[in-house]
């Protein structure tokens, strides 16, 4: 664990991100794209083209965070691009999609015990939960995870309006924070969202990295294991 910017200033409230830093996303997505290939009969999905979907989705939701395309726009175009690499027909993305945000929540993994981690959490510090998926995804991943009955509060950017790292979705938050910027940290995986836009609203970062991918922002702490919360928090 990185501890570079240790400060005594006691952490009391957590945010919390929820794909690829609480649950697993890559598997997720992987079954929930195998599962409609079949239903829309589209043929064989490889491992190759999971992969070669994934950095496709993952470009398109940064599109999303630096306010380039509308949440609305990716969540098709991403779809309608993998579909003319592989002669798909690309009027069926919509529906795909529509199918795809349901089929999402059916494959819950959990990272490091995050679910127990989290319930031990409860009451000691204050919980929420910050997330750019679509509702209609992230609400069924978390009633099936558990995490529903965990959080204190749950904020998703498509109900907020606004997505991270935007100011206006910390904003949003921070209605219902009433201690210091010292005191709230959030932990999450991508450096584009949680980490620049926790850096860029004045809270303490914690880079939630189990690769080892690493991280070229300057970033409060750096873990591999969720664990490693117990020792940040002193709890």
């Amino acid at each position: 664990m990185d501890l570079r910017h240790v400060n005594e200033e006691k952490i009391k409230v957590l945010l919390v991100d929820l794909d690829d830093t609480l649950i697993d996303f890559e598997k997720a997505e992987e079954a929930a794209m195998k599962t409609l290939f079949g239903r829309f009969g589209l043929g064989e999905l490889t491992d190759d083209m999971i992969k070669e979907y994934s950095q496709i989705n993952k470009r398109y939701w940064q599109m999303l965070e630096r306010k380039e395309k509308t949440k609305p726009e990716i969540l098709i175009e991403r779809f309608e691009e993998f579909f003319k690499l592989h002669d798909i027909d690309t009027t069926i993305a919509k529906d795909f999609n529509d199918a795809y945000q349901v089929t999402l929540g059916d494959t819950i993994i959990y990272n490091d015990d995050s679910l127990e981690l989290m319930k031990y959490l409860k009451g000691k510090i204050t919980l929420y939960l910050v997330s750019n998926g679509t509702v209609i995804a992230q609400t069924k991943k978390l009633k099936n995870s558990g995490f529903d009955q965990v959080f204190d509060k749950i904020y998703l950017s498509e109900a907020v309006g606004y997505e991270k790292p935007a100011k206006e979705f910390f904003d949003r938050v921070f209605e219902d924070i009433d201690v210091a910027k010292d005191e709230v940290m959030i932990v999450g995986d991508s450096v584009t969202s949680d980490m620049k836009g926790g850096i860029d609203y004045g809270i303490k970062t914690c880079h939630y990295d189990p690769k080892g991918k690493g991280c070229d922002l300057d970033v409060t702490y750096s873990i591999k294991d969720l664990h490693e919360l117990l020792t940040i928090l002193k709890v």
